[in-house]
């Protein structure tokens, strides 16, 4: 009997102790902070009022803004989606894990590609979540799927750190809604038929020659001919033609559950989608990224929203976006969380200025800097808005002028929430909070190289002994037609070739003073010219010669669609469902 009451004390101090470390380690991950990171899609950085827009109303993100620290020197690492969200992720310049081109493709153009975001990067979801935290990514991904099956999922968000993924794995193109045109690559659907045409024409001609007896030719090389015709027919159709069934999908995690996606409930899904990991991980350290498809094209038409803007459905799409930001950041408050919540705001590029259809203009504006979306040199296309809010830890109304990027998200992450920077890899990123602490006079960001592909078209250089911040162009977009503001007769600028001019000696802005870069410098009128030359010069080739090779993803292989890898719901090719709740 002795020995039996014995076994009970030992067990109560057992179950007592367990219930400490339980406490004790719950406790330890209730401490942890939080992370809600917000990125819009094509928004530029003269489309926020809080960021110079008058007319456009954005209350909740000037509200994050007034509470919080805003950076109005963000750059992005690329001009594109692809690129810019692969530097986003990982800290590291996009050129550093192949996600650059030297061709026609600068993003990656179907769910079906191979090419995407290799599985060995590290991105700031998977150091959190071997920090126990839970991860979720909400909206748009565009950054590949799999890589030799359907279901290996190698490039998928659930693959790269992210618990929880509900959301677009490509992003909004034309062909998402209907009577909105084609924007993949049309010229290269066009030529397809035109070579198709060709052979088709041929294979009458000869056969008809064969029959009146004017012409022998071997029925083997006809039948070549009329498989060639069936490929090329084939490689026009199938692609092209079912984009928005191939490319305009839902996922949740590995699994697709609306092909085609239903625009029109978009945005209330993904709202609900974010409130809800939101209400499920309230109780425990999360990071979620809110990835907007807003404003890329083709733009929504809510209720509530079409028509109450002052710039027409692009104004409705960004007041939509704006409320939407207001909606997840008060559920972040709802739930007393707020000092506990790094919350994080801006746009992966900047907006499209040649982008307007017969209602007007459809892209965003950038304010008052030169050139847009595609532009790696001129800051229309790269900078960004940036807005930090972390009540109690970080001041309110604060503005930093210095140049950050949204490289520098990775490592300020990963250090706020006590993970490790990987050190095996470069990153390019530097944690911002130093600067917004007033720790460093100066951004640690002495240099940044501007990529369009896989080029450097400009590098920006902010002197340690200087408040200036030059910018050096080695390359610019050829506009069109000559005197626009971008490329019209294209839609889009493109970085090689024909489409660019090179500039010996180099431009050379002074931004701080010229933010618009409007005024090149010259020998006679900036003392520093040729230091600026020179010290820029040596920088770019000391950089370029620590850039590793490593396989692109922009390759011809690895974007062309292939059957084999294409998510679908159903059997393939008859791919079609409707997400139950999709309303």
């Amino acid at each position: 009997m002795e020995h039996f009451m014995h076994f009970r004390v030992l067990l109560l101090l057992l179950s007592f102790g367990s219930i400490l470390w339980l406490e004790g380690e719950a406790s330890e991950h209730h401490d942890k902070p939080n992370f809600l990171l917000i990125m819009a899609d094509d928004l530029g950085i003269g489309d926020v009022g809080c960021f110079g827009n008058t007319t456009i109303r954005t209350p909740h993100i000037d509200q994050l803004a007034k509470d919080g620290v805003k950076l109005t020197h963000h750059i992005s690492a690329a001009p594109l989606c692809s690129p810019s969200r692969t530097a986003f992720m990982t800290g590291r310049y996009p050129i550093r894990s192949g996600m650059a081109t030297i061709g026609r493709a600068p993003v990656l153009l179907w769910t079906a590609g191979s090419g995407g975001l290799p599985p060995n990067e590290i991105t700031f979801a998977k150091v959190l979540q071997e920090e126990g935290y839970s991860t979720g990514i909400v909206g748009k991904w565009h950054l590949g799927v799999n890589c030799k099956s359907r279901d290996d999922l190698c490039h998928h968000p659930n693959n790269h750190g992210f618990d929880y993924f509900y959301g677009m794995p490509f992003t909004l193109f034309s062909e998402c809604k209907e009577g909105h045109g084609r924007m993949i690559i049309p010229d290269v659907r066009i030529f397809i038929w035109k070579i198709s045409e060709i052979i088709g024409l041929t294979i009458l001609t000869v056969v008809s020659l064969r029959l009146l007896g004017l012409f022998v030719l071997s029925w083997k090389f006809i039948l070549l001919l009329v498989l060639l015709y069936i490929l090329c027919i084939s490689a026009w159709y199938f692609p092209f033609q079912f984009i928005n069934i191939w490319n305009c999908i839902i996922m949740r995690n590995g699994e697709v559950v609306e092909q085609p996606m239903a625009l029109e409930t978009l945005p209330r899904r993904l709202l609900n989608e974010a409130e809800g990991f939101l209400q499920r991980n309230k109780d425990n350290p999360f990071l979620l990224f809110v990835s907007f498809p807003h404003v890329h094209s083709p733009l929504f038409e809510s209720e509530g929203f079409k028509g109450k803007s002052k710039h027409g459905l692009y104004g409705d799409n960004i007041e939509e976006m704006d409320w939407m930001t207001g909606r997840i950041v008060k559920m972040v408050e709802d739930l007393g969380l707020s000092k506990k919540t790094f919350v994080y705001f801006t746009s992966d590029h900047g907006g499209h200025v040649e982008h307007a259809d017969s209602s007007g203009q459809i892209g965003g504006w950038n304010g008052i800097y030169k050139g847009g979306k595609a532009m790696a040199g001129w800051d229309g296309g790269i900078r960004v808005p940036g807005i930090i809010r972390w009540p109690g830890k970080l001041p309110a109304g604060k503005v930093i002028d210095k140049p950050t990027s949204l490289m520098d998200i990775f490592p300020t992450v990963v250090n706020i929430a006590n993970g490790q920077l990987p050190t095996d890899r470069i990153i390019d990123g530097h944690d911002l909070l130093p600067l917004i602490q007033d720790e460093v006079p100066h951004s640690r960001h002495e240099f940044m190289f501007h990529y369009c592909g896989v080029d450097i078209h400009a590098v920006r250089w902010h002197p340690r002994n200087s408040d200036s911040v030059y910018k050096v162009h080695f390359f610019t977009p050829n506009f069109s037609p000559p005197g626009a503001i971008g490329c019209y007769d294209l839609l889009i600028c493109r970085c090689y070739g024909e489409f660019v001019s090179r500039h010996d000696p180099p431009l050379v802005f002074d931004i701080s003073r010229d933010p618009s870069e409007s005024l090149p410098l010259s020998p006679e009128v900036e003392p520093r010219y040729s230091e600026i030359l020179q010290r820029v010069q040596e920088v770019t080739e000391e950089h370029q010669k620590a850039v590793k090779p490593v396989p692109s993803q922009f390759t011809v292989s690895e974007i062309m669609w292939k059957p084999w890898l294409q998510p679908c719901c159903g059997t393939f090719p008859f791919c079609s469902c409707k997400e139950s709740n999709g309303s």
